[in-house]
């Protein structure tokens, strides 16, 4: 269910990988109507992942609404809230900030500056000028889990998650549970890397998992979750499944599909009511309905599945949106979920 105060998002076209390139502390500027900014969280840009598509949809602000667009990278947690401070000072008309550990330091900032307005990714931040853009990962992950239990020839496959926390749990609930959806005897292997910016780290547990027989890993976990993707590269008949934007070209072939989490269209929507000189807040849920969840088309992999198989994905997406699945979001939802006849 969407929250009171939502606001409604129109469905655009699946975007490709959001690539990066600006370096702290200098901005993106093009004239324009209205002034645009984001706070990156310590992933950065060029993670390929969760920051990139964020910048994304600054980038379609400023091409869509000429806007003028500036990007703050923070380096560790302690660069939060200064960034966040030094964009308040600047008049932007929204500041963004990309990730739920900086909740605590957007809360902080907003109620300094209540003439300024901002906008939260995965995170709720009860502020009158504050709006807060969450999804509904686990419905992707759902779809993701039933894909994964597809193309498995070990029976066992895997998730790796960046922190274990609850957002990261609706990922690993959700693709659990879609595995289950299909093959219920599946072993689902779980780990986490205790951060989003150690490839190294990221890269030593893709590899333990692959000793225990994984075969299709469901990777979230940031710039970590690159060095994860890098295990299976050289790994015949293994396979990644990327997350948050479009990973399959990463490595075509390898990549069974990716998670794609369009907070692009979260950012660009914030942006279009900023530019109508309105103040956005209050909480947006965002999922497969609203076209902002969802997987990529297998691109690079049509082989993995048979037509069967994809069509199987098409009636579990569909069931998910009309409600016949509800996918769960937490460990305690998992252990009582039974697979959904359809």
């Amino acid at each position: 269910m969407i929250p009171r105060r939502a606001f409604v998002l129109g469905s655009t076209a699946l975007l490709g990988v959001a690539a990066a390139g600006c370096s702290h502390p200098k901005g993106i500027t093009q004239g324009g109507n209205v002034r645009l900014a984001m706070v990156t969280d310590t992933g950065g840009l060029g993670d390929q992942s969760f920051n990139d598509g964020a910048y994304r949809g600054l980038i379609d602000a400023k091409k869509e609404l000429h806007a003028d667009i500036a990007v703050l990278q923070s380096r560790s947690a302690a660069d939060y809230q200064p960034n966040l401070t030094v964009l308040a000072n600047k008049e932007y008309d929204e500041i963004f900030a990309v990730g739920f550990l900086m909740a605590r330091d957007v809360d902080e900032v907003a109620s300094r500056f209540p003439t300024r307005n901002f906008a939260i990714i995965d995170a709720v931040v009860d502020e009158p000028n504050v709006a807060s853009i969450t999804f509904r990962e686990q419905e992707g992950s759902f779809l993701a889990g039933a894909a994964a239990a597809m193309a498995t020839k070990t029976k066992t496959i895997a998730f790796i998650g960046g922190i274990d926390i609850p957002l990261l749990r609706k990922f690993e609930a959700g693709y659990a549970a879609g595995a289950r959806q299909i093959d219920p005897s599946i072993t689902v292997l779980v780990k986490y890397v205790g951060s989003f910016d150690d490839p190294a780290a990221g890269k030593e547990i893709g590899t333990v998992l692959l000793s225990q027989n994984a075969d299709v890993i469901y990777i979230a976990a940031g710039k970590a979750g690159l060095g994860a993707i890098e295990t299976i590269k050289d790994r015949p008949g293994v396979y990644a499944i990327g997350v948050d934007v479009n990973q399959d070209a990463l490595i075509p072939g390898k990549i069974l599909t990716s998670m794609v989490k369009r907070v692009d269209i979260g950012v660009l929507t914030i942006s279009k009511i900023a530019a109508t000189g309105k103040v956005p807040h209050g909480h947006i849920e965002l999922g497969l309905k609203d076209g902002a969840i969802g997987l990529t088309d297998f691109k690079y992999t049509r082989n993995a599945l048979t037509p069967a198989q994809f069509h199987e994905l098409d009636v579990l997406r569909s069931a998910i949106i009309a409600g016949k699945i509800v996918a769960p979001q937490t460990r305690d939802e998992l252990a009582t979920f039974k697979p959904v006849k359809l």
